[in-house]
C-alpha cells in the first residue's frame, strides 16, 4: 500500500517544472498521509485529477469507509488541481472543504475525480466525486483553495 505509480501530466507542465529542477510526481503526490492511506494518483491536470484509494485500512469501527478518508482523498485531488492551475508562481491553500457522504463502501477501491467549478486568479473551486467499484457515488465534495504568491519560504521542493 502507498506505492506511487507514474502520474500522467501534460507535457508542457512537466517541462515547466523540470526547468526548475522540480520532481513533479513527488510534488503532486498524495504526501505522507495519502501514502499511508494508499492514495494512488492516476491522472493530473488543472482540468481533471483522478486517484484511487483502498477501502481496507481506511474504515471506521462499523467497517465502512471513514468519512475522513473520503475527505483526505477529496482535498488531495482538489489541491493538486488548484496547484496545477496556479502554476509554479502560486501556492494552493485549502480554505473550505465540504463533503456529502451518500453511501458506505466496505471493500475494494474508491476512485475520486476532481473537476473545476471555478478557476480564477486568486481562488479555485473543485468538485470531487468519489465512487466505488460499481461506479456508485459514495461521496461528493467541494474544495476551495486560495492561490497565494509563492515566495522563497513556500517554494516547491527541488528534486533530489
Amino acid at each position: 500500500m502507498g506505492e506511487q505509480t507514474a502520474v500522467k501530466f501534460p507535457q508542457e507542465v512537466i517541462d515547466e517544472y523540470a526547468a526548475l529542477g522540480v520532481d513533479l510526481p513527488a510534488l503532486f503526490s498524495a504526501g505522507h498521509l495519502g501514502t499511508r492511506m494508499g492514495v494512488q494518483i492516476v491522472e493530473a491536470s488543472a482540468e481533471r485529477v483522478v486517484a484511487t484509494m483502498p477501502v481496507e485500512g481506511n474504515t471506521q469501527p462499523y467497517g465502512l469507509l471513514h468519512g475522513g478518508a473520503s475527505a483526505v482523498l477529496a482535498e488531495t485531488l482538489g489541491s493538486i488541481g488548484a496547484m496545477l492551475h496556479g502554476g509554479i508562481s502560486k501556492i494552493a491553500v485549502g480554505v473550505d472543504l465540504n463533503c456529502t457522504h451518500h453511501r458506505g463502501a466496505r471493500s475494494g477501491l474508491v476512485t475520486g475525480v476532481a473537476t473545476p467549478v471555478h478557476r480564477g486568479r486568486s481562488t479555485t473551486t473543485y468538485e470531487i466525486v468519489i465512487t466505488d467499484d460499481q461506479d456508485k457515488r459514495v461521496c461528493t465534495a467541494r474544495l476551495t483553495c486560495l492561490l497565494r504568491d509563492a515566495d522563497s519560504s513556500a517554494a516547491p521542493p527541488a528534486a533530489g
